[in-house]
């Protein structure tokens, strides 16, 4: 940290992936709660530009910063770039997150660069953001959030690295719930299907309309989430459940309870 450098009186989050989605509607959510915010990006640079915007406009100081968590070193200097601009950091929230879309039918047709991609995204960028950013939240006494998926939970997903990414995230946050506290809190929101860009992207608009429709009349709460859904359960865990670590947070519309 610059020497000339104190930390700010309002809390600080860093939050992956976030110029569209549900990072962005997590840290528009944070700085509408009085957040100072870092908003991260890959290669959304216009949607990040415009998301770190509506965050100065919620009230928000704002760090807008590219780096690839599946790279450590990027990782380490955007949590560095992070202490250096406000001299703490409170709250972490793991968002970035890719898959591969295809047909299920041929899961074997798969190569390791696939799996590696994935996995170095979903999995190992999340652990290697833990390990940067936990000596500064450990003196906050912060958060970890890591946004996983119920394909984690339940094994049903876009593809099969995706669904061991995020079994993988799943245990990593048990663990670290445990070797973490007491100072740092470690939970997980799973959600089902959401209703973003990455979706409609990943398998194109008229089969990810038809995806929402079958799931939407498939689980008992008849709706699929939206980023801001999400958003707010990030929220929840982020800003107030003091007691909770360890949770693995279910947002499927009851998809885990089975077909209706």
């Amino acid at each position: 940290m610059d020497p000339q450098t104190s930390p700010t009186a309002r809390p600080v989050a860093l939050v992956t992936g976030s110029a569209t989605g549900v990072g962005a509607a997590t840290v528009l959510l944070l700085a509408r709660r009085g957040w100072d915010v870092v908003v991260n990006y890959s290669r959304s640079a216009d949607e990040a530009r415009a998301t770190a915007q509506a965050c100065g406009e919620a009230g928000a100081a704002v760090l807008l910063q590219q780096a690839d968590v599946a790279d450590d070193a990027q990782c380490r200097a955007l949590v560095d770039a992070t202490v250096a601009r406000f001299g703490r950091l409170d709250a972490l929230v793991n968002n970035a997150g890719v898959s591969v879309f295809g047909d299920q039918a041929r899961w074997d047709a798969l190569d390791a660069a696939a799996f590696e991609r994935v996995l170095g995204v979903n999995t190992l960028g999340t652990f290697q953001m833990v390990r940067a950013a936990a000596p500064h939240l450990k003196a906050a006494g912060g958060s970890i959030t890591n946004v996983s998926s119920v394909a984690g939970a339940l094994g049903i997903g876009s593809s099969v690295p995706y669904v061991a990414s995020k079994g993988a995230v799943n245990a990593l946050t048990l663990h670290l719930a445990r070797v973490l506290a007491p100072e740092i809190r470690v939970n997980a929101v799973c959600p089902g299907l959401v209703t973003s860009r990455w979706f409609e992207r990943g398998v194109g608009a008229e089969a990810a309309a038809k995806g929402r429709a079958a799931y939407e009349a498939g689980v008992p709460l008849q709706r699929a989430s939206s980023p801001e859904d999400v958003a707010e359960a990030i929220g929840w865990l982020v800003t107030g459940a003091a007691s909770v670590t360890g949770e693995l947070l279910l947002l499927d519309g009851g998809l885990h309870l089975g077909r209706r």
